[in-house]
């Protein structure tokens, strides 16, 4: 009888997709550009006017971990980091988590070592 392990979601480390590109601007905020491709994605161009590249304008909170993410540190890392630089926000590491589960779902991130989707 095998036992299943569960890895502590603080242990897991994020690394950018190599495939997104972003720009930081002199304030700071982070820019992602998302290029649409795929056979659906040109139909939606061609008939709903949809763009080829999409712009996501990101706020303080999501730019600083955009770019404190850098493929070395893991969610407790990155969470005491975000302590740091934002004291006194609330939940602070159950926003962290959600964020970065976002930017994975999105496939803006993935888990270091997990199989990429």
């Amino acid at each position: 009888m095998s036992k299943k392990i569960s890895k502590n979601y603080l242990d897991y480390i994020p690394e950018k997709n190599p495939g997104i590109e972003y720009e930081t601007a002199e304030d700071g905020m982070v820019t992602l550009f998302i290029e649409w491709k795929g056979f659906h994605n040109r139909i939606a161009q061609k008939i709903f006017h949809r763009p080829r590249i999409s712009d996501i304008k990101m706020d303080e909170l999501g730019s600083f971990v955009w770019l404190a993410i850098d493929g070395q540190k893991d969610v407790h890392q990155l969470s005491k980091e975000f302590d740091e630089k934002f004291p006194g926000k609330e939940k602070s590491l159950s926003r962290l988590i959600k964020f970065l589960e976002i930017l994975r779902d999105n496939n803006l991130i993935h888990w270091k070592g997990a199989k990429k989707r």
